[in-house]
């Protein structure tokens, strides 16, 4: 699936990958490939994704939402 992490200054990521995990406004909750269409808003935290070839990467963010449709995950952080 397609993730896009955009800031009011920049796009910090932009690329396919297997997994996503968010820091929700309740708690962590992970993003997989064929999800359902969704919208949250996120908590301070960190944002961890694991690209095809297994690697780790990890945002940390303040806040934001996060839209999840046709398997592009577009999170709007701050």
């Amino acid at each position: 699936m397609n993730l896009e992490i955009i800031t009011p200054d920049k796009t910090i990521f932009t690329g396919e990958v297997q997994l996503v995990q968010l820091p929700g406004v309740d708690g962590l909750f992970e993003i997989l490939n064929n999800h359902a269409p969704m919208i949250a808003a996120l908590g301070k935290g960190r944002i961890k994704t694991m690209d095809n070839d297994k690697k780790l990467q990890y945002f940390e963010i303040t806040g934001g939402m996060l839209e999840v449709f046709h398997n592009k995950v577009l999170v709007l952080a701050e």
